[in-house]
């Protein structure tokens, strides 16, 4: 599976939105931003937040992949 802030990276690029209108909306640097890209992992609210801005369930698309990793595991 790809990283949580690989998921939210293609989700902005995807939504043509810029780095910097998403720090504006986040109210943080730009810099933030580029550094929540490599993450592997992040904080439930910070992830409602921004699945709230960006009109996204990151949380469902973890979800997903839960759900078939664990179907993995049974075969």
């Amino acid at each position: 599976m790809k990283s949580i802030g690989r998921l939210i990276k293609e989700e902005l690029e995807k939504q043509e939105r810029s780095v910097s209108w998403f720090a504006r909306k986040l109210a943080c640097d730009r810099s933030n931003i580029y550094r929540l890209f490599q993450k592997e992992s992040i904080d439930t609210n910070l992830l409602a937040r921004i699945s709230i801005i960006l009109k996204h369930d990151f949380f469902a698309d973890l979800s997903r992949y839960y759900l078939q990793s664990k179907e993995t595991d049974k075969q």
